[in-house]
């Protein structure tokens, strides 16, 4: 079985994810990741500039999304 990736929402930001992976397009073409980067933050807010990736535009246009998993020690 391969390495479980992680991805965490990050409050007010992008999605992080970390390990192994490749990000592709709706047509399959893989978007180049920096050489010896193993995260990478995505964009949720919508403004990058950079799309899919996030270039931190979320701090200027109020993009808000704090959502929280269940506890599991609840």
């Amino acid at each position: 079985m391969a390495d479980l990736i992680t991805i965490r929402c990050r409050e007010n930001g992008p999605l992080v994810l970390q390990g192994p992976f490749k990000i592709c397009d709706h047509l399959g073409n893989e978007f180049p990741i920096p050489a010896g980067k193993d995260v990478v933050a995505l964009c949720r807010c919508g403004h990058s500039n950079n799309k899919p990736f996030c270039d931190g535009s979320h701090r200027t246009c109020g993009f808000q999304a704090a959502e929280k998993a269940i506890s599991s020690t609840s």
